[in-house]
């Protein structure tokens, strides 16, 4: 009897058709490993909602297959849903020793530390999970522990690149294991999923080694205190701050929850070398001999509540910026944030800080992704069967796919998928599969509770078009109205504001008055019949379609 044909199914459920909140899933037969559990940030659309995850409804279906969750690295947008994904799926984490710290962090504060199982993996060693062996790669990104996934499964081997570019005189840390995929690349690689990113950009990323120069002419000339914003994540950026402040002759002050948490975190691990008293403490900022201090600021993307915003508008505890100071934006300015960045930068051209924010005067960031040559390397190094553009927007995707079209080294095919599609690889090849749900989850992170798309609507709605309280008093037995209608709107400008609210009143007491006996002692029905006949009076006098809340008042 022969045995039944297995297959592997691949379904990425985000990071692919966005910017940020990575996360696929591999099943063969009732096992499913998670790679990455990133989040994104809201458009600005999205009134009031704090982040973005993936849906997982998929994974909450299957919840008894899931053997794990394998990051790749510890940025937000690849560890960023852990919190919320590990209150419905309680399975193992796997990671390197620095993203484990993050993600350590983030799990105790949401309470989970206890539940959760965080098991290190070290690159080079092979990792078991089901009928999964993966090795962790390796790589070289704008954080440090980064590493590319190469998962061996009874089909063949699968290599998730994770985020990438291949720099070649990294700041300490391991190199990029090029020769680890050109043996995988020998041996035959049936899919390779990778980064997309930086696809519009020919040639290579610049090392991180190369904004040092500019960044230290920066801090030798400044004429009085330097305040410097990266990524809290960027290690390397981090290091080489505290080696330029060394050799200008400033010591460093951490300033910004994220910052001060990525500084312990890394100094702790011995990922980052601080001299001994090269640290001012924030208390101490003020006091201290402004060309002697270079401040490390967390909130490069304008966040509302982050040191850098409150800097800018003088509301920080420790830090002001005065005339002459230099301010240093050292971090990609990420699509979407460009308004919040140059307003937060205005408040400091205000104050007379030199401000140095693009690259305009020489490299004072660079980025963390691959470029096309890179790209085009590891395409050729791998040569796999198939290739699946992961991380990015469609056109990226798109382009990438074109780009390794144009290399013709993919044996078999290339392939766009988008988040939710399913491909199967089986002893036949690939084929597309029904796709499963997959979307987003909104969070509003006061309560880490989900939103759901009816509430952002509705603050969308309050947003445009105000809202309408009408408050009325009914006895409970006879069904009368005890007084006049309330009519209390915000939001709705008109020229005529008592002429409309008299007409409001009116329709709610001719709704009232025109409904039975039974319509009136059901709340439910009356508030219901007095939302349609207010919103369509509202809507005919004013052409605005508000939020109507009809309040009953029971007497």
């Amino acid at each position: 009897m022969s045995k039944p044909q297995q297959s592997l199914l691949v379904i990425p459920l985000g990071g692919l058709g966005e910017f940020g909140m990575n996360m696929m899933a591999l099943r063969v037969g009732d096992d499913i490993i998670v790679i990455d559990a990133g989040m994104m940030f809201p458009e600005s659309e999205l009134l009031g909602v704090d982040l973005v995850i993936p849906d997982i409804s998929y994974l909450k279906q299957n919840r008894a297959h899931v053997r794990g969750i394998v990051l790749t690295h510890g940025h937000e947008d690849h560890i960023g849903a852990l919190q919320y994904i590990l209150k419905d799926l309680n399975v193992p984490v796997y990671g390197t020793r620095f993203t484990l710290a993050l993600v350590k962090k983030r799990i105790e504060e949401a309470g989970l530390l206890g539940s959760t199982t965080l098991r290190e993996a070290i690159p080079g060693r092979l990792v078991e999970i089901g009928p999964f062996e993966i090795e962790f790669i390796p790589v070289t990104h704008s954080t440090i522990d980064c590493v590319a996934l190469a998962v061996r499964t009874p089909l063949g081997v699968i290599i998730h690149t994770g985020d990438f570019k291949i720099d070649q005189t990294p700041v300490g840390g391991a190199p990029f294991d090029l020769h680890t995929f050109a043996r995988y690349g020998a041996e035959g690689v049936l899919a390779l999923f990778s980064d997309s990113t930086n696809v519009e950009r020919p040639g290579f990323t610049p090392s991180e080694r190369a904004i040092v120069p500019r960044i230290e002419d920066l801090c030798r000339s400044a004429p009085k205190r330097v305040i410097l914003s990266c990524f809290a994540s960027s290690i390397h950026r981090i290091q080489q701050v505290i080696d330029i402040a060394t050799r200008v002759g400033r010591k460093v002050a951490f300033v910004g929850r994220s910052m001060v948490d990525n500084v312990e975190i890394a100094h702790s691990l011995d990922y980052l070398r601080i001299p001994d008293g090269m640290v001012v403490r924030p208390q101490d900022i003020r006091s201290y001999d402004p060309k002697r201090i270079i401040i490390m600021a967390s909130g490069s993307q304008a966040e509302p509540m982050s040191s850098l915003s409150r800097i800018a508008v003088d509301n920080h505890r420790f830090v002001s910026v005065d005339e002459n100071d230099s301010v240093i934006l050292s971090a990609r300015i990420i699509p979407g944030n460009e308004k919040a960045i140059f307003r937060m930068l205005d408040h400091m051209f205000r104050r007379r800080a030199l401000v140095y924010y693009d690259n305009t005067a020489g490299t004072i960031h660079v980025s963390g992704h691959a470029s096309q040559e890179e790209q085009k390397l590891v395409l050729q190094l791998v040569k796999p069967k198939y290739f699946i553009p992961v991380h990015g927007e469609y056109r990226h995707l798109f382009r990438h796919a074109a780009l390794a079209a144009q290399l013709g080294c993919v044996s078999n095919e290339i392939l766009l998928m988008e988040d939710g599609h399913v491909l199967e690889f089986n002893e036949d090849g690939a084929r597309r599969r029904d796709p499963v749900t997959a979307g987003r989850v909104l969070v509003d992170s006061g309560s880490l509770e989900e939103i759901e798309e009816a509430v952002v609507r509705d603050r969308k709605h309050l947003s445009e078009d105000g809202v309408v309280v009408t408050i009325i008093a009914i006895d409970k037995h006879t069904g009368k109205m005890e007084s006049q209608p309330e009519i209390v709107t915000r939001g709705l400008m008109s020229d005529n504001g008592q002429e409309l609210a008299a007409g409001a009143r009116a329709v709610v007491l001719k709704t009232v008055s025109e409904s039975n006996a039974e319509e009136k002692s059901d709340w439910g029905v009356i508030k219901e019949k007095i939302r349609i006949d207010l919103k369509r009076y509202i809507n005919k006098h004013t052409s605005k379609r508000p939020l109507v809340l009809p309040v009953i008042l029971e007497v």
